[in-house]
């Protein structure tokens, strides 16, 4: 039998996350207006499928690492396939929010009711969260951020705060504005200008998260380089060009 339709249903992608997983599910599970937790297992070599499961998430797996963007996708079509029977079943079931969290963010998950009010009272069509600065300072990511932050206001009038910031609550209007979803590191970035250009609501939400930073070594630094090209290609297939004046 399967779940109840869900006022909000969370999307979990992640790689890798056997010592963090567990305790995200919970806490997002955890959440009054979450009816369940679709968790992407994209290409992992642990056992974060098994806990994520054990944990009360629903998992979906990729044979092979396709990229968050890819776990995204599959997360949302899982997501509307279980609502179809759902609604089959019961006319008057909708679709649901929504909620987009990384796997590791352990009981801070907890907090991540803060971006669901909002959008189930219609105040925002999207809200992103800001996460403290002394959570996501370090590790350079000032170049990728920039980047991202000056070409979603030159596309949008839009200054973004934390433009990179992957927790986030859409409407279904949302999620359809937003889809196909960019490529790869760039698919925040593009969510964000193709919310706005939709003409829907946007709003960034202080919320008390931690998760693991990029370090500085090469992985880090190889990384951060593919952020940046991911980023740059989603801003110029939205119609920026930073190289031109005017």
């Amino acid at each position: 039998m399967g779940a109840p339709a869900a006022t909000v249903a969370a999307v979990v992608p992640c790689k890798d996350e056997a010592d963090r997983i567990g305790e995200t599910v919970a806490a997002v599970l955890g959440l009054p207006e979450v009816g369940r937790v679709v968790v992407v297992d994209d290409g992992s070599t642990d056992d974060t499928a098994t806990v994520a499961a054990a944990a009360g998430a629903e998992v979906v797996r990729h044979a092979r690492n396709r990229g968050k963007a890819a776990a995204l996708e599959t997360g949302i079509r899982h997501v509307r396939e279980l609502e179809r029977g759902e609604v089959a079943r019961d006319p008057a079931a909708r679709p649901a929010a929504l909620l987009f969290v990384d796997g590791d963010l352990r009981s801070t998950a907890a907090n991540l009711g803060v971006l669901v009010g909002p959008v189930l009272a219609g105040e925002a069509s999207m809200t992103v969260a800001t996460l403290p600065a002394q959570i996501t300072a370090g590790g350079g990511r000032g170049l990728v951020v920039g980047l991202a932050r000056r070409g979603i206001q030159r596309l949008t009038g839009f200054r973004a705060v934390q433009p990179l910031s992957g927790m986030r609550c859409l409407s279904p209007a949302a999620v359809a504005a937003a889809s196909p979803l960019a490529r790869g590191w760039g698919v925040e970035t593009a969510m964000t200008v193709d919310v706005l250009r939709a003409g829907l609501t946007v709003l960034e939400v202080p919320c008390e998260l931690q998760h693991r930073v990029s370090g500085s070594d090469w992985r880090g630094q190889l990384h951060r380089a593919e952020q940046y090209r991911d980023v740059w290609l989603a801003l110029v297939r939205r119609g920026w060009r930073p190289w031109q004046r005017g």
